[in-house]
């Protein structure tokens, strides 16, 4: 099947664009309302969305996990301050919508970001969504002092370092104070991993059901079965959402998962879930089926322990980098259904990725049996050989698409004289363990929320960041990333952007494989779900219907 044979729903949505002129600033803001346009059909009110779900997720606690997992089923439940326009496939700062946000500027020379909140929004329960509940959302998740509500596991503390304090000088006004100036604030606020919690809500509530302010609100969870949501009667924009629920079905197996789509017991796919295969399998059996294909900016990864002996020697890490060719894990793992690429996402879907003559500099990009063969002699160098192999305990996430691509890291270990041995984990298991660096190499997906430097290079790159597994640590290059941070200039920043990629690849902090390409499908009678190239922006459902 080519790219022609896979069809395109077209978004049935314009938008309506406000402008206010910043009060005491120099930057003009824009505050968009979704409007029908003028089409052959109108949305229709009622029915139930029904979804597959991988299985059950780790917790519903949207930050306190890394994973789709979560912020797919959750995400219906919350709002954030502001959102990627969820009918826009391609995000970027202009896409950029309000939520909880009427209004927003810059002042004091990009140090201060003003949010000018909704009134008469409740919570789930009936309060009052307030400043309050800005304000304790984000110090909760940058650890602010004197905060004594903690969370579980915090991914992406580092998103907020440059946070200095979060001011409400009244119950509908919050402003972010910061350190220094950073543009891409705002975009890491819209991503799906960014919703505004209950301040009044502990933390350890919010890991088993979901109390927010979203479209949607829980109903039931029977762990092993489903996960209900219905629709929220008090949702502050009028008339939304259109359906009276919605179902996710756990269904752990992948196999039982697309039968379930092709039996029309379920109206959508898991995102990031169905393969260039599987797509192409669906298309012939059920011509009729809407099939996009967009990106994940999910990409697949070798975590290397930098906390254990004998992995600490960077010869060592060279040696794995160099051993797994990257143009056949595009064709053995995916089928072609994939893009080769460094640590930003790649064109035509990112903008920050490394050009394409530059990534096949990169380790394991070059002649695969040169490169092999420079590996062997460095193991061979450090005392491993046909005799004295290197043996390791290759662990990954028990989900086929993660078996699938360790499988095929352990082959190409093998054939430099690695003797890999799988170790499937649990998702309720797997970050924890990577966290607390209980593994020796792993074949893991990163998902970035946002295409943007800020949220991969914060995350998943800078020293002391919980969700920097390895345990990579250059103060050099974080120097760096501090100093892309706060450029407005979009050339200077991307020139930035791809020396630190490259270092990035070079020292092995975690060798990219490439980055998945979803075929996200659906029945026809779905509208409105638009898939956007990041899987995890586009969760909310509030413009979705069901046709009849």
């Amino acid at each position: 099947m080519n790219t022609a044979e896979i069809r395109t729903q077209t978004p049935l949505w314009t938008r309506r664009q406000l402008l206010q002129t910043a009060v005491g600033g120099s930057v003009a803001v824009a505050t968009l309302y979704p409007v029908l346009a003028s089409t052959q059909e109108s949305p229709k009110y009622g029915g139930i969305l029904n979804a597959t779900h991988r299985g059950d997720p780790p917790s519903l606690s949207i930050h306190e996990e890394a994973t789709i997992s979560t912020v797919w089923p959750a995400m219906p439940c919350y709002n954030n301050l502001v959102l990627f326009d969820p009918l826009k496939p391609q995000e970027s700062a202009d896409t950029i919508i309000g939520e909880l946000a009427e209004s927003w500027e810059w002042q004091d020379e990009g140090r201060s970001l003003v949010f000018h909140l909704r009134r008469g929004v409740k919570w789930h329960d009936g309060k009052p969504f307030t400043s309050r509940d800005v304000q304790y959302t984000f110090d909760l998740v940058r650890e602010a002092p004197g905060m004594t509500a903690r969370l579980r596991v915090n991914p992406r503390k580092l998103w907020y370092e440059n946070v200095e304090r979060i001011d409400t000088p009244d119950a509908w006004t919050a402003i972010f104070r910061l350190q220094r100036p950073q543009p891409s604030l705002l975009v890491l606020l819209a991503s799906g991993y960014s919703p505004i919690y209950p301040a009044h809500v502990p933390p350890s509530v919010l890991r088993t059901r979901c109390v927010g302010t979203g479209p949607f609100r829980f109903k039931e969870y029977r762990r092993g079965e489903v996960l209900e949501l219905e629709r929220n009667p008090d949702y502050f924009i009028e008339g939304r959402p259109y359906l009276d629920g919605i179902r996710y079905l756990m269904i752990k197996d992948r196999a039982t998962r697309t039968a379930a789509l092709q039996a029309r017991q379920v109206d959508i796919a898991f995102p990031g879930e169905t393969t260039k295969t599987i797509a192409e399998t669906l298309r012939r059996s059920n011509p009729e089926l809407v099939i996009i294909e967009t990106s994940q900016n999910v990409n697949d990864n070798i975590l290397i322990n930098f906390t254990r002996s004998p992995f600490d020697n960077p010869e060592l890490r060279l040696a794995i980098n160099l051993a797994i060719d990257r143009k056949a894990y595009v064709q053995a793992v995916h089928q072609g259904g994939a893009l080769p690429g460094a640590a930003m996402l790649p064109r035509p879907y990112g903008v920050w990725g490394l050009p394409e003559e530059e990534v096949a500099k990169l380790p394991g990009y070059g002649d695969p049996r040169a490169q092999k063969e420079e590996a062997r002699q460095i193991l061979g160098k450090l005392g491993y050989g046909p005799r004295n192999p290197l043996r390791v305990t290759m662990s990954t996430r028990a989900i086929a698409i993660y078996v699938d691509f360790a499988s095929f890291v352990i082959d190409q270990l093998k054939q430099v004289g690695i003797e890999a041995t799988l170790e499937q984990v649990e998702t309720g298991v797997w970050h924890p363990k990577v966290t607390r660096k209980e593994y020796e190499l792993a074949a893991n997906l990163t998902g970035i929320g946002p295409d943007d430097p800020d949220a991969n290079f914060f995350e998943n790159y800078k020293c002391g960041s919980p969700r920097n597994y390895p345990g990579y640590c250059n103060p050099e290059v974080d120097a760096f990333i501090l100093e892309q941070s706060q450029l407005s200039d979009v050339s200077k920043r991307r020139q930035l952007v791809h020396a630190i990629d490259k270092r990035l690849q070079e020292e092995s902090a975690r060798p990219i494989m490439g980055w998945r390409i979803d075929y996200f499908t659906m029945w026809p009678q779905v509208k409105n779900l638009v898939p956007h190239q990041s899987i995890y922006n586009y969760g909310r459902m509030q413009e979705v219907w069901l046709a009849t």
